[in-house]
């Protein structure tokens, strides 16, 4: 709108790293629309920050530029042959089940198996700008481990109406419902995103992420 840009997206933040970050947000021009957890019982304690800004590229990266300069400070990293290990982690799942019960193929990086799923049937727009999958309108689960012991996380992307049978269908297979929020502020329709997470045989987790996404497309807009 008006030749401008748009910016959209989240920080990953400890808890220490939240109040200031966000101060360097808003005292920058960005917005703050949303905080919150992804995942239960995790150490140490992880929050996302949810941005959002509108102007010239070159203005809102620079716009950023603080808050970012505020992450990591005082905190000691994975060593190098740590991340190395992570990223070179050996893919142990049966991708092609996980696949066919999802419906969906994913992609494996450093040991997890992610699959993605745009949610093209919502015509969502901010500021005049389309907002897709790749600006994170989207649904998507994360796999790890192995065939019998594996590990879940993701969200899903579903209209105001669909959020009660969503959580349901995620409930109802052992998917622990671990945030429920909005990315994005007076945009329409509204779209909220359930962060969910379990632990179990790949193939349970992978028909509980399916049957959440069942539940999705009768109220498209």
């Amino acid at each position: 709108m008006a030749g401008h840009d748009g910016l959209m997206g989240d920080l990953v933040l400890l808890q220490e790293e939240v109040n200031p970050v966000m101060s360097a947000l808003l005292d920058h021009g960005l917005e703050v629309t949303a905080l919150r957890n992804h995942f239960f019982w995790e150490t140490p304690r992880i929050y996302y920050t949810h941005i959002h800004g509108h102007g010239k590229a070159a203005d809102l990266a620079e716009q950023i530029k603080p808050a970012l300069e505020r992450i990591g400070k005082g905190t000691a990293g994975p060593s190098t042959a740590a991340a190395a290990a992570n990223s070179n982690a050996k893919l142990s799942l049966d991708t092609t089940q996980i696949a066919r019960i999802v419906g969906h193929v994913g992609e494996p990086s450093g040991g997890v198996y992610k699959i993605t799923i745009g949610r093209d049937d919502i015509k969502l727009k901010d500021m005049g700008a389309a907002i897709n999958a790749r600006m994170g309108l989207n649904m998507w689960a994360a796999f790890y481990g192995s065939n019998d012991d594996a590990a879940v996380a993701g969200d899903v992307a579903v209209l105001e109406s669909e959020v009660a049978p969503t959580l349901k269908a995620l409930r109802a297979h052992g998917l622990d419902v671990v945030a429920i929020h909005h990315h994005m502020i007076e945009t329409q329709p509204v779209v909220i995103f359930l962060h969910y997470g379990g632990r179990g045989p790949a193939g349970m987790l992978a028909a509980g992420f399916k049957a959440a996404i069942d539940q999705l497309g009768t109220g498209g807009q």
